[in-house]
């Protein structure tokens, strides 16, 4: 690793902002992803969030699907399918599609948390309000034997054995992380020999913990000999930092009405932001995130990128663009996450 020149890549929500359609929320996000792999990102990843005003990225398979039609070198994947809403099956047919549609460029990021509220869980599965989430580690197994060539073997009771494939004739498989934000995620990751990402966008509490375990504990598998992490982060870049920093603004106070349970709505506009009346409470969560961001010039971040991924021993680093748009900024274009992914790979 060379704490000067992380790879980067990019995690999408799909933001919705303010007096926008979900179809142009959508298409701003694709344009975005045109870009990413023409500036040479590594990979783009699709998050999986439901029922949320602001958040359009609810079907990770689908939006990779079509980012997949659109662009040429960059892997493409979720972070991550929330496990526990999805049958294991369903998953390892969905991503063995799409490895067959883009072959060596899918990454399938499993995740733990059911991305949404207990209503939501329940309409996606049908298995009462706390879905599976006990089951997760055997699910996760699951998919990777589904993903393979010999498929995955039941056994009845009586005895009797049912081979079942997620695909007919796989040459090649998906990629496979566990994500996660907590000691269980690192843990499991480290058990099971699977690559794993620290979900530090979200939260960033007990980050250098949930590295050590995962990296002491790690048990070596066949497709994973070494322990493999990289890590995600809120950033916003722009030709200013006084700009950047009014960007950022209405993602941090979106953060903040999460925090505080106050009901969501659409992403606000800079201007809606900006003008809104400030309250301590919301103020106090909007510091404390924003001290945890990447919010400056392009310059001026990648050197606290490089800082950072030395820091932690990473030679990766997963930007979440989280540039608010302008009142006057087209509805189909993503204008200021899009300058934040090309200043950053301009100024690296």
């Amino acid at each position: 690793m060379t704490a000067s020149a992380p790879a980067l890549s990019v995690l999408d929500l799909v933001p919705v902002r303010t007096g926008q359609t979900s179809a142009e929320a959508i298409a701003a996000s694709l344009s975005l992803a045109e870009i990413a792999d023409r500036l040479g990102y590594r990979r783009y990843w699709f998050a999986e969030h439901h029922n949320m005003p602001a958040v359009a990225s609810t079907t990770p398979p689908v939006l990779i699907a079509a980012a997949a039609s659109r662009t040429k070198t960059m892997r493409l994947g979720s972070g991550g399918v929330m496990l526990p809403n999805h049958a294991p099956l369903i998953v390892a047919e969905q991503f063995a599609a799409l490895e067959a549609i883009a072959p060596g460029r899918i990454d399938l990021g499993l995740g733990r948390a059911p991305g949404s509220d207990p209503v939501i869980t329940q309409l996606l599965r049908g298995s009462g309000t706390t879905s599976d989430v006990e089951q997760f580690p055997r699910h996760v197994q699951d998919i990777s034997l589904l993903l393979g060539g010999e498929g995955a073997t039941v056994r009845f009771t009586s005895g009797g054995e049912y081979n079942v494939h997620s695909t007919p004739a796989a040459v090649s498989t998906p990629g496979v992380w566990l994500l996660g934000s907590s000691d269980y995620s690192a843990q499991l990751a480290a058990s099971q020999g699977l690559p794993y990402v620290f979900a530090n966008h979200f939260s960033g509490q007990g980050l250098e913990r949930a590295l050590d375990l995962y990296r002491t504990g790690y048990q070596p598998s066949e497709a994973h000999p070494e322990p493999r992490t990289f890590l995600t982060v809120n950033v916003v870049a722009s030709p200013t930092a006084e700009e950047a920093e009014a960007r950022a603004l209405p993602q941090l106070r979106m953060m903040a009405r999460l925090r505080l349970n106050k009901p969501l709505v659409a992403l606000e506009t800079v201007e809606e932001a900006l003008s809104a009346a400030s309250d301590p409470a919301t103020d106090q969560v909007v510091e404390a995130a924003r001290s945890r961001w990447f919010v400056g010039t392009g310059s001026s971040v990648v050197t606290e990128l490089r800082e950072f991924a030395a820091k932690f021993g990473v030679d990766e680093v997963m930007l979440s663009p989280v540039a608010g748009a302008y009142e006057s900024e087209a509805m189909d274009a993503a204008t200021g996450r899009a300058q934040t992914l090309e200043l950053v790979a301009a100024a690296l």
